[in-house]
């Protein structure tokens, strides 16, 4: 193996996971964990170990319900990441090109790299409001491209693609034999709201993935899996053994109680990013600095700011006011910075306050003075 295979990760997760703590924590981007004493089980019902098999039944048939597709499709995988991770790993040889938009999830880019992938972009402009546009996919398309890659609802953005622009890529795609993976775990926080349908449905090249880990608070399950045509689902599942070999059995468990109820978790989650949302758009509404597309669903914002360096505001942020964005760098827009509204509604909106104060201290119209 290669020095930079071996050297190979996420500078994001590796960011988020040490250095984005905070007491007001707007870096995150899924909900606040959802309370386990909610969910109607007993510890008793629970077992270490399961059926040591392609995919557990009983989580296989709940995830068929959930999303409409058939078992043979469907590869359980722990969380979007791995989720990711394994259609990447099933749809691309090394040196294969990769079509990928910009910005995208980083984690995203660096499993692609990882895996050997010769990598292209086609633009989400900020100035379209990062709207997906089949135009620019065909522009960038070429006869080498193996695998379209984007995601819906658009992290960072959370702006929502058409099923019309989505099924035009697919045929665009078609045209030089290449496959298309959406990453639709954002799409869960929509929660039905208008029904929206997995793009794996709109045509053979499609492969999608999700998780529970996002919309719903529930991201310990670590319950992620990957709608693929049934070859392509078997490929998934040996990869799969190089890496999780066997699933933890009371995640496992514990997923199934999840799906068999997750009504209620959503009705939670959908109660809980209202007021958020609201408080976000009421924040926005007040700066003039800061600007960003609005959208009517998803976890996350990404404004840009005017006039100052987002590094410099996030340091401030950070070291006065004990709050914490994502610096708009991890998505290769150094001009923006990422909200995430899916903490408990007293964190965001005291988060949301601090943001505000640390704006105007950079922006030389407050007193710095220090925030308990």
């Amino acid at each position: 193996m290669s020095a930079s295979r071996r050297e190979s990760g996420s500078p994001y997760m590796e960011w988020s996971k040490l250095r984005s703590h905070a007491r007001f924590d707007l870096a995150t981007s899924g909900l606040s964990s959802y309370p386990l004493a909610k969910l109607p089980f007993r510890p008793g019902d629970l077992e270490i170990n399961g059926e040591t098999i392609y995919g557990y039944a009983p989580l296989q048939d709940r995830l068929a319900r959930k999303t409409g597709a058939a078992p043979d499709s469907i590869v359980a995988a722990a969380g979007t990441s791995m989720a990711n991770h394994l259609a990447l790993a099933a749809l691309v040889e090394p040196g294969d090109e990769v079509l990928i938009e910009q910005p995208t999830y980083e984690l995203i880019l660096s499993t692609a790299r990882y895996l050997g992938a010769s990598i292209r972009r086609f633009p989400r402009p900020a100035s379209e409001g990062f709207r997906l546009d089949p135009g620019e996919v065909a522009r960038a398309l070429t006869p080498r491209t193996r695998l379209v890659v984007l995601t819906n609802l658009h992290n960072p953005s959370s702006v929502s693609a058409s099923e019309e622009s989505l099924r035009e890529i697919g045929e665009i795609a078609a045209g030089v034999g290449a496959d298309v993976l959406v990453d639709e775990v954002y799409l869960e926080a929509c929660f039905g709201e208008p029904p929206r349908r997995s793009a794996f449905f709109l045509g053979p090249n499609f492969v999608t993935t999700s998780s529970l880990t996002k919309g719903y608070g529930l991201s310990g399950l670590r319950c992620g899996w990957i709608l693929a045509r049934p070859e392509l689902a078997r490929r998934m599942w040996r990869i799969n053994d190089l890496y999780g070999a066997t699933p933890v059995h009371p995640g496992e468990l514990l997923s199934v109680v999840a799906l068999d109820h997750l009504a209620g978790v959503a009705e939670h989650a959908r109660a809980q990013l209202g007021r958020n949302r609201a408080l976000l758009d009421a924040f926005l509404d007040a700066r003039r600095d800061l600007d960003a597309p609005r959208t009517a669903f998803g976890t996350t914002s990404f404004p840009a700011l005017a006039g100052t360096r987002v590094d410099d505001l996030c340091r401030t942020l950070r070291e006065k006011y004990d709050t914490s964005v994502v610096p708009g760098a991890f998505f290769e827009m150094p001009e923006r910075f990422r909200i995430g509204i899916g903490g408990e509604t007293a964190m965001v909106e005291e988060g949301l306050r601090r943001l505000g104060c640390a704006l105007d201290d950079m922006a030389g119209s407050a007193p710095v003075t220090s925030v308990p």
